[in-house]
């Protein structure tokens, strides 16, 4: 019975919730340290993205797609003709 009892305690979320003093996580601490030194720039909450590059016409994407499959009806009618019978 006494073993179930620490089970409860250990994951009583209620208690660990009801704790006076909350401990900030490692991230939080090493996060402040490092502002503490250099503060972050003050940055807009949706920030304009950077350049985009320019995007491939339809017709190149197109003409890719047709030349590779033209390449392989080519690639396997020659390795047909090439087969003994």
């Amino acid at each position: 019975m006494a073993e179930q009892d620490d089970w409860e305690r250990e994951f009583d979320h209620a208690w660990v919730n009801s704790a006076e003093h909350k401990e900030p996580s490692a991230r939080a601490r090493m996060l402040a340290a490092r502002w503490k030194e250099n503060p972050p720039e003050p940055a807009p909450f949706r920030a304009d993205p950077g350049p985009a590059r320019p995007r491939r016409s339809s017709w190149v994407s197109t003409a890719v797609v047709l030349g590779c499959v033209a390449a392989v009806i080519a690639l396997l009618g020659y390795a047909q003709m090439r087969s003994p019978y």
